[in-house]
């Protein structure tokens, strides 16, 4: 294996960037959340649960996108 990442194909970076990421994703505990992000997210969900909208499913949002294209 090279150890320049740019001479391997798109196809094979990709899943290294992938295979990065999920072993990132797998170790969110070792990423704790800085006060000011932990602010951020309270103001969210305060906001949301004053809302009140649950939003709609997932599946009307992708369709919309879809026909966007």
């Amino acid at each position: 294996m090279t150890s320049n990442p740019r001479q391997l194909p798109v196809s094979e970076r990709t899943r290294l960037v992938e295979d990065l990421w999920d072993s990132i994703a797998a170790e969110q505990s070792a990423l704790p959340l800085t006060d000011a992000q932990k602010r951020v997210l309270d103001q969210r969900l305060d906001a949301y649960e004053c809302d009140g909208d649950s939003g709609r499913p997932a599946r009307e949002a992708i369709a919309e996108i879809r026909t966007r294209s």
